[in-house]
């Protein structure tokens, strides 16, 4: 791949550099120091990757993520000292088209192969997503590890707008008392009247719906909903979080922001479901799930309130599947019973 390096720091563009050059198919084709030299240089000449920093002076990478997507697209990875401490940003650039994050891996014995492979992964994964072939390592670092932390149970993720409460309770209201995966909603709906949806879906369904709340990790058997005014997202360490950013974003919470955050840190695949909705919100996230192997389905013209998100899921190829609420729910429980 042709990969161009936006990065502020000396060292940083070293143990990029260096990483990216362990595959001896790969080039770097420019560096440039800051989000707005990026965006110019993309400009002359657009590379298959991007690896961007987010903190910079002159521009930082969330606004060039921003302009590169708009004047010359390509496929952004965001490189950052730290996910967690920059989520919100991170999230935000993801927002502009952004397909990943990962850490900057570090050079000398403070540095892990972990940071590096890790890279490497995103690396060959996007490489997958935009059809350019991703030769083999030239010299194994060593075998990731991630499934040690990878759930025994599958994750569910919903987003649902306009129309979405009556959706829902079609769904969750035909699913088993046993099932055995664990559910995370993300309905449109402002966060004073969060409250009295999971009390009215909690006596609808045999399964426990509750508010989710920071700090709660998804668990096979309940059904958590965002209820805040902020953006749900799942974090590396498989718990939830609440984010601000992209504040001027229309939909809060955003489908979008939690099922590119899902697709980032959920180590397993699962099924992801577009509900009715005005707009688009959600309908890139459900592509993203889709390229990660997940099984995503999108609601029928038929039965929507609104046919926005799910249209705009089929125009994206987002959805392998394509039913109404009554299906989706005897697709879940299949899905789940023939797991086990």
């Amino acid at each position: 791949m042709r990969i161009a390096i936006v990065n502020d720091m000396f060292i940083a563009i070293e143990a990029l550099r260096r990483v990216v050059l362990t595959i001896a198919e790969h080039q770097i084709v420019w560096i440039a120091k800051d989000g707005a030299e990026a965006v110019a240089k993309c400009a002359k000449d657009t590379p298959d990757l991007i690896l961007m920093d987010l903190i910079m002076p002159v521009m930082d990478g969330v606004e060039a993520t921003r302009q590169i997507m708009k004047r010359s697209p390509c496929a952004i990875l965001i490189v950052t000292v730290s996910i967690e401490q920059n989520s919100a940003k991170v999230f935000e650039a993801m927002g502009y088209g952004a397909l990943d994050a990962v850490n900057t891996p570090v050079l000398g014995n403070q540095g892990t192969p972990g940071a590096a492979l890790a890279l490497l992964g995103k690396i060959a994964m996007i490489s997958k997503l935009t059809g350019k072939p991703n030769p083999p390592l030239s010299t194994p670092l060593r075998p990731p590890l991630p499934l040690q932390s990878c759930p025994l149970f599958p994750l569910i993720a919903i987003g649902s707008s306009t129309g979405g409460p009556k959706a829902l309770s079609t769904i969750l209201s035909r699913l088993p008392a046993d099932f055995e995966a664990a559910i995370v909603i993300v309905q449109h709906v402002d966060a004073q009247f969060a409250g009295g949806m999971v009390d009215w879906l909690n006596q609808l369904t045999p399964l426990t719906v509750k508010k989710a709340a920071v700090g709660d990790r998804p668990q096979k058997g309940v059904v958590l909903i965002a209820c805040t005014n902020d953006h749900l997202c799942l974090q590396s360490n498989q718990t939830l979080n609440y984010v601000r950013e992209p504040i001027d974003y229309p939909y809060r919470p955003s489908i979008d922001v939690f099922f590119k955050s899902v697709a980032h840190y959920w180590a397993a695949q699962g099924t992801a479901v577009l509900l009715t909705g005005m707009g688009r919100d959600g309908a890139e996230g459900l592509r993203l799930l889709r390229d990660a192997g997940w099984h995503t389905i999108a609601q029928d013209q038929e039965s929507c309130a609104v046919y926005g998100m799910p249209k705009a899921a089929a125009e994206l190829n987002a959805a392998v599947e394509v039913l109404n609420p009554e299906a989706i729910a005897a697709t879940l429980t299949h899905r789940t019973t023939v797991r086990r």
